[in-house]
């Protein structure tokens, strides 16, 4: 399942994070790179123990965290905390899946990459490229989102940042440990979730409400791998 959430940041919010972005110590993307990534990888990120990154993290995982779609779609149990990376003057990513565990910085902690996540700093007009191309059993996705949206797949796909060959694009990528485990699953439950919240609205006094909840909260209760 591959969704694009709108506005999970508003203009506001994005200036004010971009402003300091912009003036941010920017290093080389290959640091982080692992022995196979590295050969692909050509791009610029903060430091994971950056102030700047911490806080602007901080701030992106409350944002999601009170943002319903997100919510629905990712049924989040633990999110590493966000990164963030600038591609300019031809910098790209070549196809690339990423790790399957992350350890979280500074504890023991560990973070399975059930999903993905990219959130655009920098609108689509802003560069030329780096669009983010995700590979799945229905094909290629090219996905080049206005600021503040994010878009969100699994962690399992095989994907791509395309060359950017004017500009800049400023991102947050992160990976999220879902509640439950398997992609169909999750995608079922966004639906029958979505279904219910429109019944909600359009009869709300309706009994089957009350039962195709109950099928929503039991079939999470089974597929909960916690």
């Amino acid at each position: 399942m591959m969704l694009q959430i709108p506005d999970v940041l508003t203009a506001d919010q994005v200036r004010k994070c971009r402003e300091a972005l912009d003036e941010a110590n920017w290093q080389d993307g290959r640091v982080t790179a692992g022995h196979m990534a590295v050969r692909a990888k050509d791009n610029q990120q903060l430091a994971q123990d950056d102030p700047l990154a911490i806080e602007i993290g901080d701030f992106i995982v409350e944002r999601l965290g009170s943002n319903p779609q997100f919510m629905a779609a990712a049924l989040p149990l633990k999110v590493l905390p966000p990164r963030f990376n600038r591609y300019t003057g031809g910098g790209t990513y070549g196809n690339h899946i990423d790790n399957a565990i992350f350890s979280v910085p500074g504890t023991p902690h560990r973070v399975r990459s059930d999903l993905s996540a990219t959130l655009f700093f920098s609108d689509p007009d802003e560069y030329e490229g780096g669009e983010l191309v995700v590979e799945d059993t229905y094909g290629s996705h090219s996905v080049k989102l206005p600021a503040g949206h994010l878009v969100l797949y699994p962690g399992s796909s095989l994907h791509r940042v395309n060359p950017v060959t004017r500009g800049a694009r400023l991102a947050s990528f992160m990976w999220i440990q879902s509640l439950v485990r398997e992609d169909s699953q999750r995608a079922m439950l966004l639906d029958l979730d979505t279904a219910i919240q429109q019944l909600t609205r359009e009869t709300p006094a309706s009994e089957a409400l009350v039962r195709l909840s109950g099928v929503y909260h039991n079939l999470l209760r089974q597929w909960s791998n916690t």
